[in-house]
């Protein structure tokens, strides 16, 4: 049920909305740019380890910074955390649209990336702050809903700017989103936070309160689900553009579409997590997901060992991952802050520090193994979806209970 502080202020669907724009902002931010990869490259000079630094050192500092705004949050509040995180984020989209060389624009997307993380950070902690766990994973299946619907729309919108205009406009319109959500959190968002935490900043309460944290099994399992279908998404998002556009021929409106394709998917998938919670519950879900990834992941890399090198090889079996990452997604968001009703930004810091951090590993190892062929992208997700199956059927299974 609804906790009786701020649901008075902000209706259910307010809320939605604003948990679609604040999650929505990661999709924004890595898939409408990604069309435009091969060419902001090209342009500026830069090689591959380069270009996945736009995107890996984004989503370090998305992570890190997020072990900062979970408890400034908790001790101030999620509003004035998201007016500062909102408005850093859109300085510094407006400064990489620009950047003349990758070095800056690395730059510029590490600093994206850190005020990106005030935005992802406080979207779960706030499910926490309004809802009790049962009912905030399917609030928070709603508003990944809306993210699915945005991420739709991020690399179709990104690969017609590119191929309209070029690199620098798809970037540009990374401001533009950022803007919009910037003025929703100033003149609608309320305040969720029931009762500031005034000793949330002092060391000796931040290592007891993260401690805590993870040593609690809960925590463990959801946030191991998590990480597991984030890194396998990721995979696909670091290394897809270079295969489809380079490798398989693909334009940067095809491969738009194609990743339309994807977040379609994944928007059903997020549908499909509400009926089965319902029906089953978290745990019963979750693994009847880690199955669909355990079958979309064992299919595209048994293709790939048969020397089936076609576009549909990957985005058959893709279609099946990404269906289960719209369950894995939100029931492992909010279960992972679901024991935490005081500290919960703390508790959502340290989830999406840690996926972040396997992002990260992941990128790097692309980087160094993309060799001409769609074998890393591939051989990566093949490597999560067994992960993110185990992870399912055991840790959650086990310690998966609200």
């Amino acid at each position: 049920m609804h906790k009786k502080n701020s649901t008075s202020a902000m209706s259910p669907g307010l809320v939605v909305l604003t948990l679609a724009l604040l999650m929505g902002l990661q999709p924004v931010t890595t898939d409408l740019y990604l069309p435009a990869l091969p060419g902001l490259t090209h342009e500026l000079g830069a090689n591959m380890v380069q270009a996945q630094l736009t995107l890996t050192a984004l989503l370090l500092a998305f992570g890190i910074s997020q072990l900062v705004w979970g408890p400034v949050s908790d001790r101030f509040g999620r509003r004035p955390v998201l007016l500062l995180g909102m408005g850093a984020y859109v300085l510094a989209s407006l400064a990489s649209a620009f950047s003349p060389t990758m070095d800056l624009l690395i730059v510029w997307r590490t600093l994206q990336g850190a005020a990106m993380g005030a935005a992802v950070m406080c979207a779960r902690a706030i499910v926490r702050d309004l809802y009790a766990p049962p009912q905030g994973a399917n609030v928070m299946s709603k508003g990944l809903s809306g993210l699915g619907v945005i991420a739709c729309l991020s690399a179709p919108v990104g690969g017609l700017l590119t191929a309209v205009f070029n690199w620098h406009a798809a970037l540009l319109a990374l401001s533009v989103f950022g803007a919009l959500t910037l003025g929703l959190v100033a003149f609608r968002f309320q305040e969720t936070v029931p009762q500031r935490n005034p000793q949330a900043l002092q060391p000796a309460t931040l290592a007891r309160n993260w401690l805590l944290i993870l040593r609690n099994p809960t925590f463990l399992a959801f946030s191991s689900l998590t990480i597991c279908s984030y890194s396998a998404l990721f995979t696909f998002l670091a290394s897809s553009s270079f295969v489809f556009i380079r490798i398989l021929g693909f334009s940067t409106t095809q491969y738009g579409l194609v990743m339309l394709g994807n977040s379609f998917t994944y928007l059903l998938g997020t549908f499909l997590c509400r009926r089965l919670l319902l029906r089953l519950g978290v745990r019963r879900s979750v693994a009847i997901a880690g199955g669909l990834s355990l079958t979309g992941g064992t299919a595209m890399g048994l293709l790939a060992l048969a020397g089936v090198h076609a576009a549909w090889a990957i985005l058959v079996p893709l279609s099946l991952l990404m269906l289960a990452h719209g369950i894995h997604n939100p029931c492992g968001q909010s279960g992972s802050v679901g024991p935490f009703p005081k500290t919960a930004g703390a508790a959502s810091a340290l989830n999406g520090f840690l996926s972040m951090l396997a992002a990260f590993g992941t990128g790097q190892w692309l980087g160094t193994h993309m060799d001409g062929t769609a074998n890393p992208l591939v051989y990566g997700m093949w490597f999560w979806s067994a992960l993110l199956a185990l992870t399912a059927w055991t840790m959650v299974a086990r310690y998966g209970r609200p």
